[in-house]
């Protein structure tokens, strides 16, 4: 059997893999290959079959090195619209908008990413894999895992799409389940995020207007009182129009359907309404509630869990994508270790818990302030001394893991936006008073994920 064929779904493997991997999206897509490229014998099981939908279309300048790495650079610039920044406005300041351009982060070298539609993205990434010699599996939804019967190896049970089931066995497993969290709901370790407890509405539009020239294809954060919303250019004249909000707001939705509830909540916005004038929705309003969460831990002895398995935040600096294939990559340096050279395995793992907690750590202190006002302040009028906006732009480009020297330049900023809070204390004590109350989980507005 070649690599690039599957099992007819009644099959049973006979054999004993190196590596399992639950989940063929980006994450999953991104350790099966570097793996296999290892020489390690890696299947790959998605539950669904390419291309399908998927929402988080916005890269990150520092993806593409690693596109390009995993020797599909050239495919993803073929479907991406090109962006070069990212743009913010605001109803409450005068300047109305501040665009920060990649170009003028503290690395030159990395000046812009794409837009994609993640059915085509993540399709590219999965063929990819097949093609590097790993066993992908379409249509097969792993339904059991045993971890502790065999020290030796981890037996999965799995569904296919015609009813028939099959087992798995292997020496390791990842979990890149995404939003299905197949680890975390087992161990029971998954947790609402108590800081920022957020919903979001989105949809697929056509007829939206964009910018002109080299910033066509800029994401544009519009905020309003209840959060914010996304707004992001891709091909085939398609926009993708979002908004993260609070579970306070949703109780004003009553009854509504989804779509006329994101709709009047657009019109609320004057800008964004603007850039919707002669719109029309393409995709049905998708909405995904409790948003936001993390699992206590993201490794075991013999598992470790990526990206939105591990834990999600907010998409509004576009880090999700980046998070899942970075940490692809960390997985796969620690699963080689531990599998080459056991007497490493608890350091490796160690290391690549270190490493996981990093990205989501640094970008979650920005996250749970971004609709602060001394926070708007500072993205509406950004402030370069100290190299601070330079710093600032290297995390919204996702260069948080290399040898760039931002963190000094990223304390000062964090210890002018402090200072800048406690000299506005009261507006500050309103602010996170109003945050409080708007963040509390309210059961049965919403589903997990719902599509109208």
């Amino acid at each position: 059997m070649t690599p690039e064929s599957s099992p007819p779904a009644t099959a049973v493997p006979d054999t004993l893999y190196d590596v399992l991997v639950i989940g063929g999206g980006p994450g999953g897509s991104t350790v099966a290959p570097l793996l296999a490229q290892k020489g390690y014998k890696v299947a790959l099981l998605e539950k669904s079959h390419h291309p399908r939908f998927h929402i988080g279309e916005s890269l990150l300048p520092a993806n593409l090195p690693l596109l390009d790495e995993l020797g599909v650079g050239d495919e993803i610039r073929a479907i991406g619209v090109p962006k070069h920044g990212a743009e913010f406005v605001s109803p409450w300041h005068e300047a109305g908008s501040q665009t920060f351009q990649f170009a003028d982060a503290w690395d030159k070298s990395m000046p812009s990413a794409f837009q994609v539609l993640r059915s085509e993205f993540d399709e590219i990434l999965f063929r990819n894999a097949t093609r590097k010699g790993v066993h992908t599996v379409e249509g097969c939804k792993v339904t059991a895992v045993d971890l502790d019967s065999d020290p030796e190896r981890v037996t999965v049970q799995a569904r296919h799409d015609d009813g028939s089931t099959s087992q798995w066995q292997a020496r390791f497993l990842v979990d890149a389940s995404g939003r299905d969290t197949f680890l975390s709901n087992k161990f029971r370790i998954k947790h609402p995020n108590k800081k920022h407890n957020s919903t979001a509405v989105y949809a697929h539009f056509t007829g939206a207007r964009r910018h002109e020239g080299k910033a066509e294809g800029n994401i544009t954060i519009f905020w309003f009182d209840y959060g914010w919303f996304w707004f992001i250019p891709l091909q085939h004249g398609v926009t993708s129009v979002g908004m993260v909000t609070w579970p306070h707001y949703l109780k004003t939705r009553g009854g509504r359907s989804l779509e006329q509830f994101l709709l009047d909540t657009i019109a609320t916005c004057p800008p964004l309404a603007k850039r919707l004038e002669q719109a029309q929705i393409h995709a049905h309003v998708t909405a995904t509630g409790n948003f936001s969460y993390v699992s206590e831990r993201n490794h075991g002895r013999n598992y470790v869990m990526l990206g939105d398995a591990y834990a999600f935040i907010d998409p509004v600096f576009s880090s999700g994508v980046w998070l899942a294939m970075k940490g692809g990559v960390f997985a796969a340096e620690a699963i080689d270790t531990l599998l080459a050279q056991p007497a490493r395995r608890a350091a490796a793992l160690r290391k690549f818990d270190r490493q996981m907690r990093h990205g989501p750590r640094e970008f979650s202190w920005f996250i749970y302030r971004v609709t602060n006002p001394t926070m708007r302040d500072m993205f509406m009028s950004p402030s370069d001394k100290y190299r601070m906006k330079e710093a600032l732009l290297s995390m919204l480009a996702g260069d948080i893991y290399g040898k760039t020297p931002i963190w000094s330049s990223i304390r000062i900023l964090k210890g002018a936006y402090y200072l800048l809070s406690t000299l506005n204390y009261k507006r500050t004590y309103r602010a996170w008073k109003k945050r409080r109350n708007d963040i509390v989980a309210i059961p049965g507005l919403l589903p997990n994920q719902t599509e109208y």
